[in-house]
């Protein structure tokens, strides 16, 4: 039975600006421990952050784009030069890059939260202004959305 981010957890970065990816988590990513950190795209400034075998399927599904489809190369160049493929050290830190982290406005706790096939880092305040706007009956629509 397959296994998923679930769950949330509120880290600091270090002052290396390291993270600390909780051990659950590092698990859940399997072998070899390598997973991709994207920016987020709209108005709700993230990070998504997905396991490289999660991005396999993704990135083979965007790239059976035409060569002509202008906008769906735009999307993976500009992309594709803003995300990273990373792994963690011995003690489960990760270093995600600067701009990355400014983006996303990540300067001292980082909240991570699981989207079940990866998880998110997210900008306390930010997370809890987004949570905020959203009552039961957004909630509701949002289920019927993704068919749950």
């Amino acid at each position: 039975m397959p296994q998923y981010f679930c769950g949330n957890y509120l880290h600091n970065l270090d002052p290396k600006r390291r993270l600390t990816v909780p051990s659950e988590w590092r698990a859940l990513v399997g072998q070899p421990e390598q997973f991709f950190v994207l920016p987020s795209v709209g108005e709700e400034k993230h990070l998504y952050v997905y396991p490289a075998r999660v991005m396999g399927p993704k990135l083979r599904n965007i790239h059976n784009l035409s060569m002509a489809d202008a906008q769906g190369r735009t999307y993976l160049r500009i992309m594709g030069s803003r995300s990273e493929m990373l792994g963690w050290d011995s003690q489960g830190r990760i270093r995600v890059r600067d701009e990355l982290l400014a983006y996303a406005g990540l300067t001292a706790e980082v909240l991570l939260v699981g989207n079940f096939e990866g998880f998110e880092m997210w900008n306390p305040k930010a997370w809890k202004a987004v949570v905020s706007k959203l009552d039961d009956r957004g909630l509701l629509d949002a289920s019927k959305y993704v068919g749950v």
